[in-house]
Formats: C-alpha cells, sequence, structure tokens
C-alpha cells in the first residue's frame, strides 16, 4: 500500500509542476501582449493592409497578364493565317508563271518524238505519210489529260496562247517553223503519261495506223527552259 501511496504522490507532483508551468506560460504570453503599445498594433495592421493591397494588385496584374497572353496567342493565330495565305499567294503566282512560260522547270516525265515514214514511191499522196498538226495535237492532248504540267515541242514551250499550224513538210509553233522529227515532251508522272499513251486503241495505236513512227522514252529529268519574248 505504502508504494502506490508513493506512485500516486508522484503523479500528483508532476502533474501540478504541469499545471503551474502551463499557468506561468500563459501568464507571460498575457503580459507580453498586453505590454505592446498602440503604436505596435497601428504598424501590425497598417503592415496587414498592405500585404493586401499588394496581393489584391498582383491579382489584378495576373489578370491582365492573362488577357496579353490571350491576345498574343489571337494575333499568332491570325499571322500563322496571314502566313498560309501568302505562301499560298506565292505557290499560285509561281504556278501562273510556270503557266506563261516565264519560269525554268525541271522534273520527271516523257519524250515522245514523232517521225515521218519512210518515203513509198507507190503512195501517191505524200501527205499519207508525213506529220501534220493533228498527229502533234493528239500526243498533246493525252499528256494534258494524263497530268503533264509542262509540254514543249523541239524545245519550244507551249503557253497558254500557243498555236500550232501545218504548212507542208514543216509545223509552226507560234511562228517559228521546225521540220520533222517532232521531239514533244513533257513533265509528269513517267509512268501515268506512258501508259496514257499506251493504252490499246489510244493515241499510240491511232498514229501508227496512220504511218507515223511513233517512239517514247521515260525521262527522269527533264528541263525546260523559260519562253523568250512576249507573252
Amino acid at each position: 500500500m505504502r508504494g502506490k501511496h508513493v506512485i500516486l504522490s508522484l503523479v500528483c507532483l508532476v502533474l501540478g509542476f504541469i499545471l503551474a508551468f502551463s499557468f506561468s506560460l500563459a501568464n507571460t504570453e498575457q503580459r507580453e501582449l498586453g505590454n505592446r503599445t498602440n503604436g505596435q498594433w497601428k504598424q501590425e495592421e497598417t503592415l496587414r493592409d498592405q500585404i493586401l493591397e499588394y496581393q489584391q494588385k498582383n491579382n489584378n496584374l495576373q489578370e491582365k497578364l492573362y488577357e496579353k497572353q490571350e491576345k498574343v496567342g489571337n494575333m499568332e493565330k491570325e499571322f500563322s493565317k496571314e502566313k498560309q495565305i501568302y505562301f499560298n499567294l506565292a505557290e499560285d503566282a509561281e504556278k501562273y508563271r510556270m503557266y506563261l512560260g516565264k519560269t525554268k522547270v525541271k522534273g520527271p516525265g516523257v519524250t515522245v518524238t514523232l517521225s515521218d515514214a519512210k518515203y513509198d514511191p507507190e503512195e501517191e499522196n505524200a501527205n499519207n505519210y508525213i506529220v501534220h498538226e493533228h498527229h502533234v495535237f493528239k500526243v498533246i492532248n493525252e499528256l494534258y489529260i494524263a497530268g503533264a504540267s509542262v509540254v514543249a515541242i523541239n524545245g519550244q514551250r507551249l503557253k497558254h496562247d500557243s498555236y500550232i499550224l501545218c504548212n507542208g513538210p514543216v509545223i509552226q509553233i507560234d511562228g517559228i517553223e521546225y521540220p520533222a522529227p517532232f521531239k514533244i515532251t513533257a513533265i509528269g508522272d513517267p509512268e501515268v503519261l506512258s501508259s496514257a499513251m499506251n493504252i490499246t486503241g489510244g493515241v499510240k495505236d491511232q498514229l501508227v495506223n496512220e504511218n507515223i513512227i511513233f517512239e517514247m522514252k521515260k525521262e527522269n529529268s527533264v528541263i525546260l527552259e523559260p519562253t523568250i519574248g512576249e507573252s
């Protein structure tokens, strides 16, 4: 029993000490708070007000920053659209220059050569074994239909307003005369162009049936110079 009384006494002593220390600490804090002057309180309030004011200004500046960033984003989108528009315009201009024959063109393609048939003394009409403008037209039209972007005859580029006339054994292209053979060069997909010309019953068969010597060659690289003079 004495042992229990001793332990109980020690517990009470410790609790008493803790309570006394807590009371003393509370009194100390209360005294420190009571010792603050009105000036200190006002200074703290002023600092808190300034902090709140700066926080509000910071929030306002962030909102303005977000607005500016949104405007910049919209401007970048507009510039991107304008850049694409200018790119398309430049691309179109290049196509028109090519169409007018004002720029050099290089690319794969085919070369079709039309030659007169060998002279046949038994043939009364010489027109039956020479190349005429309608033979050339057939080849040119088929090449354009098959996707040729540029066509030239004997090195002379065809323009949007080019004309071809037959004048006896020669052909006039925009007023310039060329004798046979006629070398027709086209830029485009060689496989597609050659397939179009070799269709059974197509242009090649028609020309061969009309005694025209037809030769075709696929080209990896064709260079056509721009036209000289007025369009």
